[in-house]
C-alpha cells in the first residue's frame, strides 16, 4: 500500500456499488441532495470576517460549541478592525471553552492585524490571500470562499468527509489534500461547497463512525463498504 493511501475493509462490491465511482457519484449527489435539502454551514455567522473566525475556533471543537461562544465575541470584537486591537487575555477568557484557546487566540489576533494591514480590514477573497493569514490553512480557506462568497475554489475536506469518501471508495486516500483533489475530479465545480455539508449531515445522522445505519441509508445501494440489513 502507497504511503497516504487508506485501510479499507475488504468487501466484495456487487450491483451498482461495484461501478466506478464517476457513475455513482452522480446518483450520490441525488439522493443526499434530496435527503438534506436545507444543507448548509453549520457555524453561524453573518458575513465573511464572522465566519473565518468561527473556523479558526472549529479546530478541535464542536460546531455546536463555537456557536454558543461567538455572539459575544462579536459583540465585543465586531470587525477585524476591532480584534486586530484585542488583548490576548480577553480573548483567551472568552474563547476558552473551544480548546487550544491560546494558540487560537494569536492566530485570530495575528489573522485580523493581517487583514487591516494588508486588506484594509476586508476579509480577502481568494485562495492564496486566505492561506497567506495566520491560521488559516486550505480547508478554512475553503470554507470562508464556499459559504461567505458563494466561490468554489475547492472541497472541504473534514474527518466526516474523509471517513465517508473512504467508505463510499471515492478515494483511495487518507491525506485530505489528495481526498480533495480526487473529489475535485469527480464533482461538478458547482457542487463542490454542498457537497462536505452534505457528507457531514450523513455522516452526523446515518454513517455514524461507531455504528452506521447501513439500512436507513438513501446511498447504500451505491456503497462499496455498506452492510446488508440486519447486518
Amino acid at each position: 500500500m502507497k504511503k497516504g493511501e487508506s485501510k479499507q475493509p475488504k468487501r466484495r462490491s456487487s450491483g451498482r456499488a461495484a461501478e466506478p465511482p464517476s457513475r455513482r457519484v452522480p446518483h450520490i449527489l441525488t439522493r443526499l441532495k434530496a435527503e438534506y435539502p436545507d444543507a448548509a454551514c453549520a457555524l453561524e455567522h453573518k458575513d465573511a470576517y464572522q465566519l473565518l473566525v468561527a473556523t479558526i475556533l472549529s479546530a478541535q471543537c464542536t460546531d455546536v460549541r463555537v456557536n454558543l461562544v461567538t455572539p459575544a465575541l462579536f459583540a465585543k470584537y465586531p470587525d477585524a478592525a476591532r480584534l486586530a486591537r484585542a488583548k490576548p487575555a480577553e480573548v483567551e477568557r472568552l474563547i476558552k471553552s473551544t480548546g487550544f484557546f491560546r494558540n487560537k487566540t494569536k492566530n485570530l489576533i495575528a489573522m485580523a492585524q493581517a487583514v487591516v494591514a494588508d486588506h484594509h480590514g476586508e476579509i480577502p477573497r481568494t485562495m492564496d490571500q486566505l492561506r497567506a493569514l495566520p491560521g488559516v490553512g486550505r480547508k478554512t480557506a475553503n470554507v470562508v470562499l464556499g459559504n461567505a462568497f458563494g466561490l468554489n475554489e475547492g472541497v472541504t475536506v473534514d474527518t466526516h468527509v474523509i471517513r465517508l469518501t473512504g467508505l463510499l471508495r471515492l478515494t483511495r486516500h487518507s491525506d485530505p489534500l489528495k481526498i480533495e483533489r480526487d473529489l475535485m475530479a469527480l464533482i461538478p465545480q458547482e457542487d463542490w461547497t454542498l457537497v462536505s455539508h452534505l457528507l457531514i449531515l450523513h455522516g452526523r445522522n446515518v454513517c455514524v463512525a461507531r455504528r452506521p445505519r447501513c439500512g436507513a441509508c438513501v446511498i447504500a445501494e451505491f456503497c462499496p463498504s455498506a452492510q446488508p440489513a440486519g447486518g
